[in-house]
């Protein structure tokens, strides 16, 4: 232990500054939340059905509102979503009930929707305007530089809608007790330098920014929508997409989108609505639907709507439309180990993580928080994810009601590489757990009793690999969608979401999902002016 103790020593005058967070007014520091009423929402189904829009934009998530508000500043836009509204509702505005939401769950109505992929890992997905912002621990870190030019983009619109994006809905955090012990943990175990406070994707420990501001309320995504043109935008509520519909002109070297097929979603299958696309005089101005459900939804929808590999259609009678064999492949979900700091559960307050610590290459990222197990007890865990996880896998349609969940598989740690990197990471997550820091703080004597051997760390791997959520893949770029996201082989379609990703950016991928949907809709409306 003397080795940290001296480097705890080293790096005393900038851990001290963690104690600033604590202390600071931080009200100067919270987005403008004055920026806009919100836009018409409507649950009722037969207002929008029969009509046309320039947009439509499947999904109200995390990348979804940003892009329809984006879109509503010159364009007519649709914007449909499957859950209901997150205004109103506690156990997703605030931060005292943050995680309450992912406890109580049920088939069709819950805020978040549970799922077991084939693995056998329990995980779930936001069903709630908003996303899975609306459910997540509200962590706001951007992507990497070296993610950024792999994909591609263009460096001065991405800072221009990362910023567009945190100066509505992104507070600096106020450090509660736990956190800042979690922070000296991370250092006491060498996850260095200390960085502060940053929105930058970089090695060392560093306080992120939260979607909670200061008084703990969270802001979603759709809050975005504020920004939108409310005379150019509808939102609908509790309507789940069944599939898109396609042009009947005849021409098999060209399939053209006309629509979107819904239902309510507490209807039946069997009653179905259509809202449109407008059709301009001008064909090559022609807008799209815009796919925006997630890394589950949007390939479950394309293959619903009988783009993907032939052979997966036979089963359900659904018409095959176009032989796309990419979509529902390149599933990924970064693997996940957790230990429990606390040795019985408590009642404590949930305390959502606000300090990550990034290490080996950006390979390994660490958190601590407070989570509820039920209604009057609680758990502390530190959890680690790896980044960059070789294994994939894939997903397949489970039934043809576009409300169940499809059926996934991640072969979690199925590679080797991730094997071995899933043991040196339990030994690093092993150091902050036991940590002197951690150990002051829960009363209890520090433990020394570190595993040592690989093969017992990668059995412990096995044993007990879990989710981060943050799954993604389905319908990747080069594979699924061009890199403007329009649907290989299909006019009208695009897809702009985490189901796009080849790997999870940052820490956590909302901030880059939040940016995205901005920068595709300013990316589109550029398009549109020429």
């Amino acid at each position: 232990m003397e080795a940290i103790k001296f480097q705890n020593t080293v790096h005393h005058d900038r851990i001290l500054i963690a104690f600033i967070f604590l202390f600071v007014d931080l009200s100067l520091c919270s987005p403008s939340q004055t920026q806009g009423e919100l836009p018409y929402m409507t649950s009722d189904v037969k207002e929008v059905a029969g009509k046309s829009f320039d947009y439509i934009v499947v999904g109200g998530g995390t990348a979804g509102c940003p892009l329809a508000a984006t879109l509503s500043e010159k364009f007519s836009v649709l914007l449909i979503e499957r859950g209901g509204s997150p205004y109103g509702n506690p156990w997703v505005m605030e931060k005292r009930y943050y995680g309450f939401s992912l406890i109580q769950t049920d088939e069709f109505s819950s805020v978040a929707q549970d799922f077991k992929s084939a693995d056998g890992v329990r995980n779930c997905r936001g069903r709630v305007l908003g996303g899975s912002s609306a459910i997540n621990g509200g962590f706001y870190s951007r992507a990497s530089e070296d993610f950024i030019d792999k994909v591609g983009w263009d460096k001065e619109l991405v800072k221009d809608a990362y910023t567009w994006v945190e100066s509505k809905i992104v507070s600096i955090p106020e450090l509660t007790p736990w956190q800042t012990v979690v922070e000296f943990g991370l250092l006491e175990a060498g996850i260095l330098p200390y960085n502060g406070y940053s929105l930058e994707h970089i090695e060392g420990t560093k306080i992120g920014g939260s979607i909670f501001d200061v008084w703990g309320i969270r802001h979603t995504s759709a809050d975005l929508l504020k920004a939108a043109n409310p005379k150019n935008i509808v939102v609908v509520l509790n309507a789940t997409v069944k599939n898109i519909i396609f042009e009947g002109n005849g021409n098999a070297s060209e399939t053209t989108v006309k629509g979107i097929r819904f239902i309510k979603s507490d209807g039946t299958t069997d009653q179905t609505y259509e809202a449109y696309l407008n059709q301009p005089k001008n064909c090559t101005s022609n807008g799209d639907v815009i796919l925006s459900a997630g890394a589950l939804g949007s390939p479950q929808i394309l293959l619903s709507s009988g783009i993907g590999h032939r052979e997966h259609f036979k089963k359900f009678s659904i018409p095959h439309v176009l032989n796309l064999k990419g979509v529902g492949k390149k599933m990924k979900d970064n693997p996940s180990i957790a230990v429990l700091v606390d040795t019985n559960p408590q009642n404590r307050l949930p305390d959502p993580p606000q300090v990550s610590g990034i290490a080996k290459d950006l390979k390994f990222i660490i958190e601590g928080g407070i989570i509820p197990t039920g209604f009057n007890a609680t758990r502390m865990p530190i959890a680690a994810k790896i980044a960059f996880p070789v294994s994939e896998g894939e997903l397949k349609l489970s039934s043809t009601d576009p409300r169940q969940n499809p059926s996934v598989k991640f072969n979690y740690l199925g590679d080797e590489n991730d094997l071995d990197d899933c043991a040196n990471m339990v030994h690093l997550l092993e150091r902050v757990a036991k940590s002197e820091s951690i150990a002051f703080y829960l009363g209890v004597k520090p433990q020394n009793n570190l595993m040592t051997s690989t093969d017992g760390q990668r059995k412990f791997c096995k044993a007990n690999v879990r989710t981060y959520y943050h799954y993604h893949g389905g319908c990747t770029v080069g594979s699924v969608v061009d890199n403007d996201y329009k649907v290989y082989g299909v006019k009208g379609l695009r897809v702009v979401d985490g189901s796009t990703f080849l790997e999870s950016p940052g820490t956590n991928p909302m901030a880059t999902l939040l940016m995205l949907g901005r920068y595709q809709g300013v990316k589109i409306l550029r398009e549109r002016e020429h």
